[in-house]
């Protein structure tokens, strides 16, 4: 072959891959495999976590464990994720409850005496 034409075709594919990621960036984080297993350490530095479902692109439920620049792809079914998953809903739907907070209420030191 000509080494012309080979470099053409190898600019070629990384100008396709590279606009293809851009274009479509789920197809590219998709889980591929999954793990039946995870340690409870792993869970403990989960900082978010997406759900993939089986469709469209992707082709595995899957749940999707984002920690410090890296993603672990679990069973949705292990019953250490789904506890774990619960816990941080709860403390999501905890912090952003709608309840009044009381105020404190400064004493003057007028106020002190006539107690």
């Amino acid at each position: 072959m000509d080494v012309k034409f080979v470099i053409v075709l190898v600019v070629l594919a990384v100008m396709v891959s590279q606009t293809s990621e851009t274009l479509f960036p789920r197809a590219f984080s998709c889980c591929m495999k999954i793990s039946d297993e995870i340690s409870k350490g792993i869970l403990r530095r989960v900082e978010r976590f997406e759900i993939q479902k089986a469709g469209g692109l992707c082709h595995l439920e899957a749940v999707i464990l984002h920690m410090k620049g890296r993603k672990f792809c679990v069973n949705p079914w292990n019953r250490k994720v789904e506890k774990m998953m619960k816990k941080m809903k709860h403390k999501i739907h905890r912090s952003k409850s709608h309840v009044r907070k009381q105020r404190r209420v400064r004493r003057t030191k007028q106020k002190e005496q006539k107690q």
